[in-house]
């Protein structure tokens, strides 16, 4: 990785580095996903949906396998998010196939891959089209202190998570961000992005260079305290839909913050943004000023390299929200007959159970990150 880029675990912890740790993934099902759409299919038209349910594969690889089978073009299917390989998660994906194709689908079903349901619609599905995931996941033989656990679940309940993007946004080892690393500076030195592999892996590589760097603002407004509150000239946005807002600003009277926006910022209903850079076009409403722009312009200084490259390909800045609610978060422990030790005593717990809902876009991996550390099974 370039000198210039911090590894991820130098983010900033919202409640402190944790002391308990637990086991993730030893099982498949240990890691369950349920992907929700935002919309009901039409059920007629050119698409169909197919929800799967897949057990160690990729997004990707079950997008080529069903272009295989439909004996259709890979660009003619497409799905709406990325779901993680090592685990037991079902999500939609669509294909543009004839009703008299649909027997073919049939052909995908193995041991890794099963349909769980058929529904046709107008148009394909888009990426980001999907309105929240369901995860069940199961944490093994959990050491440390319950009451920790439990506190830093409360308060991940009640009080958000910090937003940040997960490890696989940037690869193995930061793989992504490493090779963007490259790409950014030869192509600002002259060179054709062409050259740097197809517009796809590209596009992942320019993901990730935004992701580090709305990393690193959050990560600067959890240090001071300040990603759970508004900052006057913050951007804001609608829990679970990506819409933005402003509240009327001026240099010299500040922000007309609310007793009533208050309350909505207290009860998650909306939170502050951070950027995900590119170009800002005259017409772009949502654009942090003030002491909130003070803050970002401070962070990305030093990789102002980045900023460029990313303006130079083209890509139109946006904005994400700090932090995220985990909806419907509950646990349960289980016993697995090696617990020991009192409630508030390091000691060996048996497993956690988890049970939450996430809007898109938001990692369960962040919620984790605060609640215990991960160990390897």
């Amino acid at each position: 990785m370039s000198n210039d880029l911090l590894p991820l675990d130098s983010l900033a912890y919202a409640l402190g580095k944790p002391n308990g740790s637990a086991i993730i993934k030893q099982e498949f099902s240990d890691f369950r996903v349920d992907e929700e759409l935002a919309f009901a299919p039409s059920g007629e038209g050119d698409h169909v949906f197919v929800q799967i349910r897949k057990t160690d594969a990729s997004t990707i690889e079950v997008a080529k396998r069903l272009s295989q089978v439909a004996c259709v073009r890979q660009a003619d299917v497409s799905y709406s998010g990325m779901k993680d390989r090592r685990g037991e998660t079902s999500q939609w994906f669509s294909v543009k196939l004839p009703p008299e194709g649909e027997s073919r689908l049939s052909g995908l079903e193995d041991e890794q891959l099963s349909i769980l349901a058929l529904q046709r619609n107008s148009r394909k599905l888009k990426i980001g089209s999907h309105a929240r995931n369901r995860f069940h996941l199961k944490l093994r033989d959990c050491e440390g202190s319950k009451e920790e656990f439990e506190t830093r679940l409360c308060t991940l309940r009640d009080s958000g998570v910090p937003n940040y993007f997960g490890a696989q946004r940037f690869g193995a080892q930061m793989s992504n961000l490493r090779q963007v690393s490259v790409l950014m500076r030869e192509v600002l030195d002259g060179e054709d992005a062409a050259e740097h592999g197809p517009r796809f892996r590209r596009g992942m590589l320019y993901s990730a260079a935004r992701s580090y760097l709305f990393n690193q603002v959050l990560s600067e407004r959890v240090r001071a305290g300040s990603w759970q509150h508004y900052v006057p000239g913050d951007v804001l946005s609608l829990d679970g839909s990506g819409r933005c807002f402003t509240v009327g600003y001026e240099e010299e009277r500040g922000a007309e913050w609310t007793d009533e926006l208050q309350r909505r910022m207290d009860t998650l209903d909306i939170h502050a943004t951070g950027p995900l850079p590119g170009i800002i076009s005259a017409k772009d409403k949502y654009v942090s000023l003030g002491e909130a722009a003070d803050i970002e312009k401070r962070v990305v200084k030093d990789l102002d390299w980045i900023v460029a490259g990313l303006a130079a390909f083209g890509l139109q800045a946006s904005r994400r929200a700090l932090r995220f609610a985990a909806s419907e978060l509950t646990w349960q422990w289980e016993s697995d007959g090696s617990a020991s030790g009192g409630s508030g005593a390091a000691s060996t717990l048996g497993s956690l159970n988890l049970t939450f809902t996430l809007p898109r876009g938001a990692y369960a991996t962040s919620l984790l990150r605060e609640l215990c550390q991960l160990r390897e099974s």
